[in-house]
């Protein structure tokens, strides 16, 4: 399980004394921590995996924004920071659909529900979702599926 690596990753970083991998690696383990406590109020358990991965991601859309307004502020310094967390987010990642192969999940998925227009796009973004929720970036999936329904 991701949650366990994240885990033995902390140990080896802290072992070898890497300092910035370390305090990353902190990071990531405080904000599944955080998404754990929100989801002790839920009524459906998630598949952990996929949870840890909705977190990685959206700290790694976080770093890349942060690295975009200290580099345009001029402070390379704090843009650096990021880019190493990022780095090290990124590294438990897993790979992400490449967009011809997201267009082609997505044609097939339209193919197989009926999907005619926009109307079906909640149905075709559900079955995406579930078919490919941990391979995609569904803000970059939701223009594809746009596109393919237009």
């Amino acid at each position: 399980m991701l949650r366990e690596s994240i885990k033995s990753e902390t140990i080896a970083a802290m072992k070898a004394g890497d300092k910035p991998r370390i305090a990353a690696l902190r990071l990531i383990g405080a904000k599944i921590k955080d998404r754990d406590i929100e989801l002790r109020t839920g009524t459906a358990p998630v598949n952990d995996d996929d949870m840890v991965i909705d977190v990685l991601r959206k700290m790694a859309k976080q770093r890349r924004e942060s690295i975009t307004l200290y580099v345009q502020g001029g402070r390379e310094e704090l843009a650096d920071v990021e880019r190493g967390e990022l780095a090290v987010i990124e590294g438990f990642l897993p790979q992400t659909m490449s967009d011809e192969g997201a267009t082609a999940a997505i044609l097939a998925i339209k193919a197989e529900l009926g999907a005619t227009g926009v109307k079906d796009m909640g149905k075709v973004m559900a079955e995406l979702k579930a078919r490919h929720g941990s391979q995609l970036d569904m803000s970059t999936a939701s223009g594809l599926v746009k596109a393919a329904l237009a």
